[in-house]
């Protein structure tokens, strides 16, 4: 940390997402396996200028942000509009004396921008990273009008950095009917030079569905991947008097399956190969059958967690195949729903979750009867120099 300054960074994550088109707002939406808003974040954390780091987001969406970011994450609720918001943030930042104000749709955020920055608020109360224009600039919305001049223009980015002072005063007399497209704008009204520093193309905005595209396509240009498979296999007996829970759904039977949890045969082998994947041992590792907080669970939790550390080592799940193997019940009238079950749970879409049944010819336990197995496949990617 640069002395005598306490610099808190703000992440403005507080809008919809709409124009981005997802489910979930456009902050929340995943790139290369992780929520977009985790990239600045972490690239905040790792750095030893930024004391603390602040995020900014819509009424209602604080657990969506704490799931996303998987960290004891400061949370703050923003307001109605982006300046609120901001303003939000900076009544947080506590005994700062410097803030670096960054919007969570600029995802790839380099510690060289962070540092030139921090550099920048040594002799200056603003700063900002910009790029220089490089294209021709033209009026006109049916005709080609006139040349723009580009000499001297610049595409401004974030994060913007600022001296607490200086942003406070300048939210405190902008005018409340007058919007602001940054912050930047807002303390140079009051006088205030805000320094030029050099910015980063991996700052793009990540706004439209085709944005997402080129973000994951910096994700895969900047990263090595090793695709490993790995393969599960579970076994439960049937017993009268038990409920029949299998791929994540319950099915009407006259028997269920016996064990220390809801005893999910296709859940726990799906767990099983998630786990494989990153060596992370088998079910009973992580949830033993002798500790008594997992008796009659949900086994929608154990792939959730296997899934969950896959994604803390920044893998990716590709696939998984499930095989249930069994002489009763059908599996067909059930398997659209294991599918949609299994991929709401891994966060997946339909096309890669597979689920399939066989019978053993009446052959064996299972042909007797007597239990149900389930054999999975999952085919993940990994951060690392493939073998």
């Amino acid at each position: 940390m640069a002395h005598g300054q306490r610099i808190v960074a703000i992440i403005v994550a507080a809008g919809t997402g709409v124009r981005a088109g997802g489910a979930v707002p456009k902050q929340y939406a995943r790139i290369g396996g992780r929520p977009m808003i985790a990239y600045s974040h972490d690239a905040f954390a790792a750095h030893p200028a930024i004391a603390e780091t602040i995020v900014v987001v819509a009424a209602g969406q604080q657990r969506m942000a704490i799931e996303a970011l998987d960290c004891d994450a400061t949370i703050v609720v923003g307001g109605a509009t982006r300046r609120e918001s901001v303003a939000n943030g900076v009544a947080a930042v506590g005994e700062a004396t410097h803030v670096l104000v960054h919007d969570a749709a600029r995802p790839f955020l380099s510690a060289p921008v962070i540092d030139s920055l921090v550099a920048a608020l040594k002799t200056r109360d603003a700063a900002i990273p910009v790029l220089p224009v490089t294209d021709t600039l033209a009026r006109g919305s049916v005709l080609l009008g006139d040349i723009v001049p580009r000499a001297d223009l610049n595409r401004v980015q974030t994060p913007q950095a600022f001296a607490v002072e200086a942003l406070r005063a300048a939210h405190a007399v902008w005018p409340a009917d007058e919007e602001a497209t940054d912050d930047a704008q807002m303390v140079r009204r009051l006088g205030v030079g805000v320094a030029l520093v050099q910015g980063s193309a991996m700052l793009e905005k990540v706004t439209h569905p085709e944005d997402f595209a080129a973000a994951e396509a910096r994700v895969a240009a900047n990263s090595s991947y090793e695709t490993r498979t790995a393969m599960g296999f579970d076994v439960h007996r049937l017993e009268t008097g038990e409920e029949l829970w299998l791929g994540g759904i319950l099915i009407p039977h006259d028997k269920g399956l016996s064990g220390h949890s809801d005893a999910d045969v296709a859940l726990h082998a799906l767990t099983d190969a998630l786990l494989g994947t990153i060596a992370a041992g088998d079910i009973g590792t992580h949830f033993p059958p002798s500790d008594p907080q997992w008796k009659g669970a949900d086994s929608g939790q154990f792939l959730q967690h296997a899934a969950k550390l896959i994604a803390e080592k920044r893998g990716r799940i590709d696939f998984v195949d499930l095989t249930i193997m069994c002489e009763a019940p059908k599996i067909g009238p059930h398997r659209a729903a294991m599918t949609a079950r299994i991929a709401d749970l891994l966060g997946l879409t339909l096309d890669r979750v597979s689920v399939k049944a066989t019978t053993t010819e009446r052959l064996g336990f299972t042909g007797r009867g007597e239990g149900i197995a389930a054999q999975a496949v999952a085919t993940v990617r990994v951060p690392g120099a493939p073998a």
